[in-house]
């Protein structure tokens, strides 16, 4: 390689790093700052917000003492639940949404017996994965009575042996199992 040529290589490369920097500084004069001192003014700090400025931003503001009402612990931002919380649990639009997603699941459920005839163990096992935690969410919430709390419990059972049952990819048992399932589904809906 000839003189001329390192010499036009140089510069490309120096061209390109004086580019970059160029373009790193346009970057950062752009990027926003966050404006948490003003001019003239010292730092700030506080420590829990029990020491020093407690107008200075802090995790938890001196436990709870930023807040307009009794929090439910000293490590929680959230006001303890009382007649001014949105969450009622005797609120009838929560029992109808518990009961909307047992009335998919039992939908869900009917699915299963083609896919055991067909030996889809794949797809029983992703039907009971992929919305039965909401089924558990709603059969825990719905059950409030001992008697209620039992078929929730054999319910569960029912399709955790449904679930085991196609992932040993027998069956019979699979076949007993999601029928047995959807009958306790079935008991524990009568009950509620």
């Amino acid at each position: 390689m000839n003189t001329a040529a390192r010499t036009a290589t140089a510069l490309e490369a120096t061209s390109r790093r004086e580019a970059m920097a160029a373009a790193a500084a346009a970057a950062a004069a752009l990027a926003p700052v966050a404006a948490n001192a003003a001019v003239g003014e010292s730092p700030r700090f506080s420590v829990f917000g029990l020491i020093g400025d407690g107008t200075s931003y802090s995790e938890g503001a001196a436990y709870g003492s930023d807040q307009s009402t009794k929090v439910y612990s000293p490590y929680s931002v959230y006001g303890e639940a009382g007649e001014k919380s949105l969450y009622k649990e005797s609120n009838p639009e929560y029992a109808a949404r518990k009961k909307a997603i047992l009335a998919e699941t039992q939908v869900r459920l009917q699915k299963l017996p083609n896919y055991v005839e067909r030996k889809e163990w794949f797809n029983v096992k992703d039907e009971l994965t992929r919305y039965m935690y909401e089924t558990r969410g709603a059969v825990r919430g719905l059950a409030v009575s001992r008697e209620q709390k039992e078929a929730a419990e054999a319910f569960f059972q029912a399709i955790e042996k449904t679930n085991l049952s196609a992932s040993l990819k027998k069956q019979d048992q699979c076949r007993a199992a999601v029928q047995d399932s959807m009958a306790k589904l079935d008991k524990f809906i009568s009950l509620i």
